[in-house]
């Protein structure tokens, strides 16, 4: 083991940088405490006046303590359906918090936001829920409290694979899985939707609130003339004492909540995957310093070994290579006693070493050759020995000209992604900063399947660099214009190109790709320590690991 990081010296820098992500940081949870008044105060008032609690409180009272109830997507939707007044949340709340020391996932509609009716991102985080129970073998929990589908919207919520219906196809394949799903339907709960609590192993219903139905009343007249109520139709005492639909009548949310907690403590123990871990040590260095680390110009050069040196226990690591392929860092650590293996973009400017002359200097950031190989080697490494893969993301794409193209960077390059695609121990990505191209890919971007993945509020996800992107879009658009005989002028071009940058920048920043679900939180840099942990925690409850299979390495 060797130990990485130096003290951080109180100057000039590191005040600027450490403001500048700070104030970032005070953005984002402005952000998030707005989005957590869902339908804002009237409508919070109308629901409490029924008796009933808000989303955010029956999860408080159900876990076990609400300060680590760890909340996920919370900006889903944010921006979006701005013609229909917004979604905040997308009208559901879920995330991660223990039940009588159980970790579990927990699905909670928002009654405030449309009453809890589903749009498109909505439907996209529940199955995300969905798929964190599955990944991991997790008890998931549902508060029901919905109006169903959104209308103006069905046809985007209603047909597809990705869509609404593949919540009840979920409910049937964890069922199967063996993975305890417990339902509260707590409010409406309508037409499809009503399939969702009862494919549930249980389902409690609250009292003279709780109602499940294929049909509710009006839609009863309307269809075959009978007139009802929507109490007498499927209410809390008709659906347990004479259908037989439900299974426990409570009579208030309080009450329901504690029958969930109830359940859950006596759930049996199940198999763990057997993830190495130790007793936990505190890196060197503070966590917050990574604020002085991250520069306010992502284009700046920084080192990535002093960030991980306020990560990993004792700031000790394992390096794998440490002298080849400089601009990744594969190194074995330990993040709160968890045995990980850490691939990591280094953003310094490297040299490489020759027997004669003067090495190669390397871009920071830029995955080339050889560090490609070396991380392909690592990640093998790392599911030939059963240790969960930490990915940490500031990479600006493959090294690009005719020398790389030569030396075979589209190989070598898929190498790697052939790793990351068929590495079977679970993996988590944190994007430090940037994330561009093909490079995001390569370091498990959202499509390769991480368990989970964060970004911290510097990040910056997008096809390349805003300033080549704009200057590529706007050589396009004069182009065009000078086919229909418009001349710009040097000003104009100047302002179309600010306006495309500012376009550009908005679409790559971490809280549209929160919006909509392209990570899984923004997250405080100063807590990564404890977010890697938990993931590895809930990454352990599932001790199902297919055999590695990486299948034809190109040469």
């Amino acid at each position: 083991m060797k130990i990485i990081g130096t003290p951080i010296k109180e100057n000039e820098l590191f005040l600027k940088r450490d403001d500048y992500q700070k104030e970032l940081l005070r953005k984002i949870d402005g952000i998030k405490e707005k989005v957590r008044e869902g339908g804002g105060k009237k409508a919070i008032e109308k629901h409490k006046a029924k008796g009933k609690l808000t989303a955010r409180e029956r999860i408080e009272k159900l876990v076990d303590n609400p300060k680590e109830f760890y909340e996920l997507s919370t900006l889903a939707a944010y921006g979006m359906y701005e013609e229909f007044g917004g979604a905040p949340s997308s009208g559901t709340i879920y995330g991660i918090g223990k039940i009588h020391n159980r970790l579990c996932v927990i699905v909670a509609n928002d009654a405030t936001v449309k009453a809890g009716a589903w749009f498109p991102i909505t439907a996209k985080k529940n199955l995300r829920a969905q798929e964190i129970a599955m990944e991991n073998r997790l008890p998931i929990i549902y508060l029901v409290d919905s109006a169903g589908v959104f209308l103006p919207l069905q046809d985007e919520i209603f047909p597809d694979k990705e869509h609404f219906g593949r919540i009840f196809r979920n409910n049937a394949k964890m069922s199967s899985m063996g993975i305890p799903q417990i339902a509260a339907i707590m409010g409406p709960c309508v037409a499809g939707g009503a399939y969702l609590p009862i494919m549930s192993d249980e389902a409690l219903i609250v009292e003279g609130e709780g109602s499940v139905f294929l049909a509710g009343s009006h839609l009863v007249k309307a269809a075959i003339g009978e007139v009802i109520d929507n109490e007498s139709l499927g209410g809390a005492r008709v659906q347990s004492n004479i259908s037989g639909v439900t299974d426990y009548i409570m009579k208030n949310d309080e009450e329901c909540i504690q029958q969930i907690r109830n359940l859950v403590s006596k759930l049996g123990e199940f198999p763990k995957a057997g993830f190495n871990r130790i007793e936990s040590k505190p890196p060197k260095f503070e966590q917050k310093e990574i604020y002085s680390l991250l520069p306010e110009d992502q284009i700046k050069p920084y080192d990535m070994y002093e960030v991980i040196a306020r990560i990993v226990d004792n700031s000790e690591i394992d390096e794998y290579k440490a002298g080849y392929g400089k601009t990744i860092i594969t190194a074995y650590a330990r993040i709160d006693g968890w045995a990980v293996g850490i691939v990591a973009n280094q953003r310094s400017v490297v040299k490489t070493e020759a027997v004669k002359g003067s090495g190669e200097m390397q871009i920071g950031g830029v995955i080339y050759s050889d560090s490609a190989d070396k991380a392909t080697r690592f990640i093998m490494n790392c599911n030939q020995k059963k240790i969960p893969l930490l990915f940490f993301q500031d990479v600006t794409g493959f090294m690009v000209g005719s020398k790389a193209e030569h030396g075979g960077i589209i190989k070598d390059g898929a190498k790697m992604v052939n790793a990351v695609a068929n590495s079977v121990v679970p993996k988590i990505t944190i994007i430090v900063g940037n994330s561009f191209g093909a490079g995001n890919y390569a370091m498990c971007g959202k499509a390769y399947d991480p368990r989970f993945i964060f970004a911290y509020p510097n990040a910056k996800i997008s096809v390349m660099g805003g300033n080549q992107a704009s200057s590529v879009l706007l050589d396009i658009k004069l182009k065009q214009e000078e086919r229909s005989g418009r001349k710009f002028s040097e000003e104009d071009q100047k302002k179309l190109l600010n306006d495309i940058l500012k376009s550009y920048d908005e679409k790559s920043n971490p809280v549209y790709a929160s919006a909509r679900l392209w990570i899984d939180e923004i997250i405080d840099p100063a807590k990564t320590r404890e977010w890697i942990s938990l993931c590895l925690e809930v990454a352990n409850h599932n001790p199902e690991i297919p055999k590695f299979n990486p299948g034809v390495i190109q040469v």
